[in-house]
């Protein structure tokens, strides 16, 4: 039998199935008691498995499409990117007492100089109206004796062929704190055997979280690119909660001056 056939054959069973139970209600203030009771259950045990259908239905449906790269990005952008941890599921979506160059994934490691882990890292998945990632990243940190915490994020291929000094690399985020702290986000591009570095503080009073790097002001070789990079800086991050929703990235050539 076809799988048109199938599919026809489908149709016409739940037809006839909606038809009885519409039968059933038009005629339930009739129906003998005994077989309205009989109704009644039966109607119940459906209700409950529809119920649960329609529940997780809406859920799913209701969030971000996993694999998603869906974002807002500048009219004339040549690039755009949303990294693996906030696209799709990991392997392992979480760890605890996290040590230095733990890897999240391919494209995301966690360095840091403390001498006895308290951090905690698990992606999440993103439920609310306004995400457009699917997944995020939540981090916990609980006691910090180190002095410094960073995440590094790797651009790929496409981020740094072509690359040009006219070019303007953005960053945009959106992030959640349980207490204020400072974040800053490090451009690094390597060309031959010099890396060129761009800071950027993260506007993180602002509702859109936006930094961008301009490379006209720095000393990049253009014909000897190999790679890039953005290191997500944490400073104070003791006794603090901070998920990370989206974090994507876009590149566009400046206007002219």
């Amino acid at each position: 039998m076809s799988e048109n056939s199938i599919n026809i054959l489908l149709r016409l069973s739940h037809w006839r199935t909606m038809r009885q139970w519409a039968r059933a209600a038009r005629k339930a203030g009739s129906t003998k008691l005994s077989k309205l009771r009989q109704t009644r259950t039966s109607a119940r045990l459906l209700r409950t498995h529809l119920d649960r259908l329609i529940h997780r239905a809406d859920e799913r449906l209701a969030l971000p499409v996993i694999g998603s790269n869906s974002f807002p990005r500048p009219h004339n952008a040549d690039w755009a990117w949303r990294p693996e941890l906030w696209r799709g599921p990991l392997p392992k979506p979480g760890m605890s007492t996290v040590q230095t160059q733990s890897m999240l994934g391919n494209e995301a490691t966690l360095f840091h100089d403390c001498s006895l882990s308290e951090l905690t890292l698990r992606q999440l998945r993103n439920q609310r109206e306004e995400d457009l990632a699917p997944y995020g990243i939540r981090m916990d940190v609980f006691k910090f004796d180190g002095s410094f915490l960073s995440l590094v994020v790797d651009l790929p291929n496409g981020a740094t062929d072509g690359l040009k000094r006219n070019h303007l690399l953005r960053m945009n985020c959106i992030v959640e704190m349980e207490k204020p702290l400072e974040i800053f986000a490090r451009l690094n591009i390597q060309h031959g055997p010099n890396t060129e570095q761009i800071v950027r503080e993260l506007p993180l009073h602002e509702k859109d979280i936006m930094v961008e790097f301009d490379l006209a002001y720095s000393n990049l070789n253009e014909k000897r690119v190999e790679k890039a990079w953005i290191d997500l800086i944490f400073e104070g991050p003791e006794m603090n909660q901070v998920i990370l929703r989206d974090l994507t990235f876009t590149r566009r050539p400046r206007a002219a001056m």
